[in-house]
This record gives C-alpha cells, structure tokens and sequence, in this order.
C-alpha cells in the first residue's frame, strides 16, 4: 500500500484520535515545552501569569506539533525503512498523507494565530520561523544532504527559549539568546548518541547522520567537543542575567556530570564498533535529564535570591 492510501474504514475513532496525535511527536514536545516555561520564570524573574504560560504551553504545542506532523509527511518513505520511526501513522496507514499534510499546515496557521492573538506577535514570529526552518531547512534541505543535518537543523529547537523569553517581555535579551546557544550545542551530543544506537537505520535509509558515516571513534570525539561548548556556554548565563548562586553551582555540577559521560563514551568507543561495548543510550537518557534540570534551575533561581 502507498503512503498516500486512504484509511482504512475499520480503523475505529479512538485509534485515528490518537494516530494524530501520534503525528504531532508529544514526547518530543515534552522537551521543547520543558525548555520554554522555565525560561518564562526567569524572564519574569518570579512566576508569570498562569494564562499567559497556559497560552504559550497550547501555541508551542500546536506549532511544534503542525513542524512534526509535516516532517512525518516529508518523511515517509525513509520512516518505512527505519525501526524506529516503523510505527508512525503515515507507515502504518493509520492516516493519509494528504489528511496530515493538511492536519499540519491547519495546526501551523492556529498556533501562529493563537500565540498573535493571546500572547504576542514576536513570540509567534519566532515560533512561525522555528516551524519553517525544521521543515524546510533541516527535513527537506539538510536530513539526505550532510552529515552536519541535525548541527544546524537541531537550530529549530532551541527556539522555545527564545519564544518563552518573549512571551513574557515582548523583546529578545542575551539570557534567551545564551540559553537558545545551549541547546544549539546541546543537540549534537544528545541526537549523535540516539543515532548511534540506530545507525543501521540511517544508512538504510540513506541518510547521512553522521553516526553512519563516521566511526564511532570520531562521533564520540566530535560528542565531547561539543558537550565541552555547551558546558561553557551554560555559564554565561550567570554574568549576563545575572543569576544568584543556585543556577551556576546547579551549571558546573550538571556540566561536570554530563562531560563525565561524555568522556566515557569516547572511551568506550576508541577501539570499538560493538554498540553493548559503547552504550550510547546512557548518554542520550542522562542528555535529556541534564537539559530538563538545567532550565528548572534557572527557574528556581530566583525564587532564591
């Protein structure tokens, strides 16, 4: 059956409801959403109001949910190629693919609309843009041409910081921008040790993510030079904002961990290719853990000073 076939009539209501939402990838969004309301704490430097941070929650969701459901169209054939990404809707046919073309240009105009409307229209330009640059620079451009893709494409997700700043003050700062250069730096790292666990799916599918390209031995090199930067660069934060001494003392222990991790990787992966050997998911769970704690430390911090 072709990715465009209809759907099948017997599939029943509930199973479509939740294939789009499926669409929308929300254990992706847990994370954007994870790097937008701590930024808001911190811009608003105690807790903003409750519906401005549900109104820019429902717009980052809806935007970032329409970005996912048009990468899965863009992305279709190569998903039926890969076991991880086997089971979306379009794969399965749970859902055409003209109906989530238009599921994900429909929740792109809302969440533009929404954010305009009830938060601001800065925080919806930047949303509008994030949205445009996953699907277009990074899933249509730069996925099936570099090995650099998910570098310079991973720069759509770090746009929550910057949205969440704004939705609270309507102007862009340093503390958003530095805080969006985190999570630029963090990406590499974090995607790289995904993708080495499925390396064989990307070169089946013909994608040059880099862990199918490269050795394990230079992955896990370019993994530390990174994870080193955004180390660094998570420091920043406390000059420029500034913060007290809860968010930096939360920075060095986290970074010290992460760099811990990353080290270690590169050891194991020297003289090896044997994935059980390398354990790249160890990285790639404590990289979701290290960003979701760093942001709630700049939220915390200052409720404490």
């Amino acid at each position: 059956m072709r990715p465009d076939a209809p759907v099948p009539g017997s599939i029943a209501a509930t199973d479509v409801v939740k294939a789009y939402i499926a669409l929308t990838k929300p254990r992706i969004i847990e994370l954007l959403l994870l790097t937008t309301v701590p930024v808001m704490f911190l811009a608003a430097q105690g807790v903003p109001g409750l519906w401005l941070v549900a109104a820019t929650v429902i717009g980052g969701y809806l935007s970032a949910g329409s970005a996912n459901a048009l990468n899965c169209v863009v992305d279709a054939d190569i998903d039926t190629k890969m076991r991880r990404t086997a089971r979306r809707p379009l794969v399965r046919h749970q859902v055409s693919t003209r109906s989530a073309l238009v599921f994900g240009l429909v929740l792109g105009v809302a969440s533009t609309l929404w954010l305009g409307f009830y938060v601001n229209w800065l925080s919806s330009g930047l949303a509008l843009t994030a949205n445009v640059f996953y699907v277009v620079g990074y899933t249509m451009i730069l996925k099936r041409r570099t090995s650099q893709n998910i570098v310079w494409g991973g720069a759509a997700g770090c746009f929550p910081a910057l949205i969440g700043w704004t939705a609270v003050t309507n102007e862009l700062a340093w503390a958003p921008v530095v805080l969006f250069m985190v999570v630029f730096f963090w990406t590499p790292p974090h995607f790289w040790a995904l993708a080495m666990r499925y390396r064989e799916d990307y070169a089946a599918a013909d994608v040059p993510m880099l862990p199918s390209v490269a050795s394990s031995d230079e992955v896990s090199r370019q993994i530390v030079l990174y994870s080193w930067v955004m180390v660094i660069t998570s420091l920043v934060l406390w000059p420029v904002t500034p913060t007290g001494w809860f968010y930096p003392a939360a920075a060095v222990a986290l970074g010290i961990v992460f760099l811990i991790e990353a080290h270690d990787l590169r050891s194991r992966a020297r003289d090896t290719e044997d994935l059980a050997i390398i354990k790249p998911m160890r990285l790639f769970h404590f990289s979701n853990a290290y960003l979701a704690l760093l942001f709630v430390a700049a939220a915390v911090d200052p409720f404490l000073r």
